[in-house]
């Protein structure tokens, strides 16, 4: 647990900082964003897997001022702790994206999806994850969220429930 308020913890402050580095955004119309982004993790204390990687593609479509609709693919690994095979898969997510204080960057994101497992016999998770993030009309995104896996029993990369803690990292640019 330690390592989980750590990583929340220097994500706040971060966030923070630049919250208050650039307290006022001159355009918040968000518009459709295409974001490149690069993720790490770590797993959840229980898990059998020891950090988590990986790279997405989010698209955002702005609904409303301080609304957007997201759709998010891309590729994730778990890694094992003691050896063994590790969860490779490939992460389709839709969510929803919320913006509270419509001034600024800062928002609240939630998404739910399918993540389609690529070692042989392994099968599709189901995906949900849930967090908060800042970005900035030049194009910055950071952010961080849990995300848990729940897996078909056959699978072969079975663990029942597990999930990672993980920062997000990306580049956002309009479309």
């Amino acid at each position: 647990m330690k390592r989980v308020t750590k990583l929340f913890t220097f994500t706040a402050l971060l966030m923070g900082t630049f919250v208050a580095a650039n307290a006022q955004m001159t355009d918040v119309s968000r518009g459709v964003r295409l974001g490149i982004g690069l993720n790490g993790g770590i797993t959840e204390k229980n898990s059998p897997f020891k950090n988590g990687y990986g790279a997405d593609l989010r698209l955002d479509f702005q609904l409303m001022k301080n609304v957007a609709i997201t759709a998010t693919g891309g590729y994730t690994r778990l890694t094992r702790e003691n050896g063994g095979d590790d969860y490779d898969f490939i992460p389709a997510k839709g969510g929803i994206k919320v913006y509270p204080l419509t001034a600024t960057g800062f928002y609240a994101l939630g998404e739910i999806g399918a993540g389609f497992g690529i070692k042989k016999d392994s099968k599709t998770s189901l995906l949900w994850s849930g967090g908060i993030g800042y970005e900035w009309i030049k194009g910055l995104d950071i952010s961080t969220r849990y995300e848990a896996y729940s897996q078909d029993s056959a699978s072969s990369t079975y663990v029942p429930y597990n999930g990672q803690f993980a920062l997000r990292l990306a580049y956002a640019f309009k479309l």
